[in-house]
């Protein structure tokens, strides 16, 4: 993947490029941006507004300079505010933040600027900090736990003390969530939003657009719980401007908040005060993103269609339109006004970039191939050193002691012509392009060939694909292929709607065809 789709990239050399791994883009203007190299530097560059770079300085400048107090911490979160202020989470869960401070966002016990990255330490210590998300003058971080900290800005009840006094320092959540786990957490220009291991949704702060959820205008204090989502699991929450989306965990999209740019994909300009549920054109969402710099909104179904609506560079979409990116990292960079990261974004980038291009393209290429595989009638034309570097698999097939290395052609008959094509298309490009329903079949193959990779890959494709008919079926394969992940992700999904699973004729047909360890699990819950 590309970072020069990021304007403020496109003036690095391509030494820099080759070795960025993760990357921020912030700022007014998409002007400043943060990023971390495969020896684990941490670079800034940019305008430097309010010395949001953390260089020590307020000097702007396009040529990167080193984060030296981030060096080698193993940077996993950033999150920024539109001040700006800029808040770092690293491996063992500490907290830096740096920048702008005039409403107490750094959590320094004071507001004066942080030219340096400031390790936020008041009520963090002996905690490990997971995620942080920041409004416009807001901090909020989130710990192993399941535990939400706050602090900065509180005129409207975003920090969720159950005041309006600014917090200089982190504070622990606790009105209505305090004994709850939380798991993610959003934040809009002076909102929060909150997801809960239940499923469930709790709003606080500014609410004049409805961006809380909660069917009125009424700012609050502490957290409240988003009603309209009752019964509903939902799975990831992002928060545009002033806008929120939700996404179940069948794979259906909920939004509220401001919609005068149709940043709802409601089909209208209309502000919606509780969670109101997008058409998707039956196509199921398996992740949506947005940023509280803008009023864009993005989607990614489970077939890898990306979607975008809203306020794309200037231009109001109030329902949802395909593009042609690949990640919804893309709409933002080319469509957000500022463009911005909408998360941390890590560069798959694959060095030596045209001999990958080069092996993609000659894959089933039958001018240039030494071996062709026949499955279901149909050819594939392959190269066995290709396939001896990158699977164990063929490495001890194609030796001279085996009768298969002197062959023109072997024929495959226990996977379909689209699993097993799919799994050698995988080997020339890393990419695996099947729909959720087929790759159980890859699923078996990855697990016969010991392509451990794979495997993990594949178990992702199919938990987009969930849903309560079929459940019980990948359940069974996940305990049949050894496939843990996929395993207790079932079971969860299960539990989370087993009163439908179990009235589905699916569930009666997978118990007869070997689902009893899921529908006695089940039926206990019951």
């Amino acid at each position: 993947m590309d970072v020069n789709k990021w304007p403020i990239f496109s003036i690095l050399n391509i030494a820099n490029l080759l070795k960025i791994k993760k990357i921020c883009v912030f700022g007014s203007s998409g002007n400043e941006a943060v990023y971390i190299t495969d020896d684990d530097e941490v670079f800034a560059f940019g305008s430097n507004c309010s010395a949001c770079l953390g260089l020590g300085d307020a000097g702007s400048s396009f040529e990167p300079k080193k984060i030296e107090v981030l060096c080698k911490k193993n940077v996993v979160d950033i999150a920024f505010g539109s001040g700006p202020h800029v808040l770092a989470v690293t491996a063992v869960g500490e907290v830096y933040s740096w920048g702008h401070n005039g409403y107490c966002q750094l959590g320094n016990g004071g507001s004066m600027q942080g030219l340096f990255p400031f390790l936020v330490s008041t009520n963090l210590q002996g905690k490990k900090v997971t995620k942080v998300a920041c409004g416009s003058h807001h901090s909020v971080a989130l710990t192993q736990e399941g535990e939400i900290y706050a602090w900065g800005q509180n005129n409207c009840g975003q920090v969720g003390s159950g005041t309006t006094t600014n917090q200089s320092t982190p504070r622990k959540v606790m009105a209505v969530i305090g004994t709850k786990f939380v798991t993610s957490i959003a934040c809009g220009q002076t909102s929060t939003m909150a997801l809960m291991d239940s499923g469930e949704v709790f709003g606080w702060g500014y609410n004049g657009n409805g961006q809380l959820g909660l069917g009125n205008n009424v700012n609050q204090p502490n957290p409240c719980k988003v009603q309209g989502l009752q019964g509903i699991i939902i799975s990831q929450l992002v928060c545009g401007y002033a806008h929120t989306l939700a996404l179940s965990d069948e794979g259906v999209l909920y939004t509220w908040g401001a919609n005068s740019y149709g940043q709802l994909g409601t089909g209208n300009k209309a502000n919606q005060v509780a969670p109101t549920r997008v058409e998707t054109k039956g196509e199921r969402m398996v992740e949506v993103a947005a940023s509280h710099y803008a009023h864009v909104s993005s989607s990614l179904t489970e077939t890898g269609n990306v979607y975008m609506w809203g306020q794309c560079r200037s231009q109001s979409i109030t329902s949802a339109i395909l593009t042609k990116f690949h990640c919804t990292d893309d709409v933002l960079s080319a469509f957000a006004s500022p463009p911005v990261t909408w998360r941390i974004y890590c560069v798959d980038q694959m060095r030596g970039s045209k001999i990958a291009e080069d092996v993609t393209r000659n894959f089933d290429d039958s001018t240039t191939s030494d071996i062709k595989f026949i499955v279901e009638g149909k050819t594939i034309h392959v190269h066995k050193a290709i396939l001896k570097i990158r699977c164990e698999h063929f490495k001890t097939m194609f030796q001279s002691c085996w009768e298969e290395d002197g062959k023109d052609f072997i024929e495959i008959s226990q996977f379909s012509y689209n699993v097993y094509r799919a799994f050698l298309q995988y080997l020339y490009t890393d990419v695996v392009d099947l729909r959720p329903e087929e790759a159980i079949g890859l699923l078996d193959l990855s697990n016969s060939y010991c392509e451990c990779s794979l495997k993990k890959h594949c178990e992702q494709i199919i938990k987009k694909g969930i849903t309560v008919e079929n459940v019980a079926m990948l359940y069974a394969a996940a305990i049949k292929f050894e496939a843990k992940e996929l395993e207790d992700f079932c079971f969860r999904f299960a539990l989370n709607h087993m009163t439908v699973v179990t009235q589905s004729e699916a569930f009666v047909y997978s118990i007869m065809r070997h689902a009893l360890a899921l529908a006695i699990v089940v039926l206990i819950y019951v």
